[in-house]
């Protein structure tokens, strides 16, 4: 039986990891920024840390199928804090040949390979420099190959639906969404519903979508291509020095100690629940300074009503002086002359200016 058999079989095995890295791969107009961009959205909702790496084509507007036209995103998520999208891929989505020949290089031996077989014509394979098929040669037994004929399926899904073939393709991206939410045990509800709103004017394209995502889902469940799934665990959260500590055994007061410095002012016992603490990395809030400054406040904006005329006064000098800056300039027909010629009237009036604000405001300040 061939991988793209489909069977009702036992459960997979399921295999529980620490951390993986996808990365989904295809045409510009694959969509594969919209497939990793939910199934990082599921994945934060499952609560695993993450970090992405979208990579968008070389070229804009680049012929579809050949290699300045690939886009990819990365995902790496874990059930530990991570801080990068990773190096490798531990998967490689791959939806055309010109994917296949941009990323393969970076995927290790032993790493999973899901292709999209309906691509892989000779057409598609010559514009990107292959003599052969590299699924039909050895070319690729380094790795654990998965084809799928992702198009064809997802053709089969919509049939009902009425979209053209055209159009049904073009959702063959929700397909490998929904094949990658089962292996990885992913939520589905939040991408579905993310569908609806998405497309919510055009209700039928929503369905057709949900009806391929359910159909890659499917598709795992039922085929023997895939006898392993894998297991995130979410990411445990830190023990934080701040959290609240639920219970403590109690406290009991100590007989006082006699001091032999100049200030003996001690109380004779201290409960230690009553002795405040404060953790070095904690920031305290200054209640004088801030009170003082409250105060000040409260004793009023202007604190020398007589500037007001000043300020006033100052003000229109400086209006006056830019705006007398600005024909000069537009007279002489150089910038620099009306700079230069209001250059130091106005410091000196924006100084005079300045110094009658700071009058208003209040003394204590």
């Amino acid at each position: 039986m061939t991988t793209n058999d489909v069977a009702v079989t036992s459960e997979p095995e399921v295999v529980t990891k620490d951390r993986v890295v996808i990365r989904f791969a295809g045409d510009s107009g694959d969509g594969m920024q919209l497939t990793g961009d939910r199934f990082t959205s599921e994945t934060a909702a499952f609560g695993n840390d993450l970090s992405t790496l979208p990579n968008y084509p070389a070229e804009i507007r680049a012929p579809a199928g050949t290699l300045p036209g690939v886009s990819s995103f990365q995902l790496h998520f874990a059930n530990y804090d991570i801080l990068t999208p990773g190096d490798r891929p531990d998967v490689l989505v791959a939806m055309n040949p010109a994917a296949l020949k941009a990323n393969i290089g970076d995927l290790p031996h032993g790493g999973v390979l899901i292709v999209n077989t309906d691509e892989f014509t000779k057409r598609n394979l010559t514009k990107v420099g292959y003599d052969a098929n590299p699924l039909e040669d050895d070319s690729l037994a380094d790795f654990q190959v998965h084809p799928v004929a992702m198009a064809t399926l997802t053709r089969g899904a919509l049939e009902e639906t009425g979209l053209s073939k055209k159009d049904a393709e073009r959702a063959k991206n929700m397909f490998a969404l929904g094949l990658l939410s089962w292996m990885y045990h992913r939520p589905h509800e939040g991408t579905e519903r993310f569908l609806r709103e998405k497309f919510a004017r055009k209700p039928e394209i929503a369905e057709a979508n949900v009806l391929a995502f359910r159909a890659g889902h499917a598709y795992g469940e039922t085929t023997e291509a895939f006898a392993v799934t894998y297991e995130v665990a979410p990411e445990t959260p830190p023990i934080r020095l701040d959290d609240p500590v639920v219970s403590a055994p109690p406290v009991t007061d100590t007989p006082a100690t006699t001091s032999t410095a100049t200030d003996t002012s001690i109380p004779a016992s201290t409960p230690s629940s009553e002795v405040p603490t404060t953790d070095p990395g904690d920031e305290v809030e200054p209640a004088a300074v801030t009170t003082g400054i409250a105060d000040s406040f409260a004793e009023g904006w202007f604190s020398d009503p007589s500037a007001n005329s000043q300020v006033a006064l100052w003000g229109a000098v400086l209006i006056l002086i830019s705006v007398g800056s600005y024909l000069l300039s537009r007279k002489v027909r150089r910038d620099w002359v009306g700079l230069l010629v209001g250059i130091v009237p106005f410091t000196i009036a924006l100084y005079f200016f300045f110094q009658n604000v700071n009058r208003l405001l209040p003394t204590g300040l």
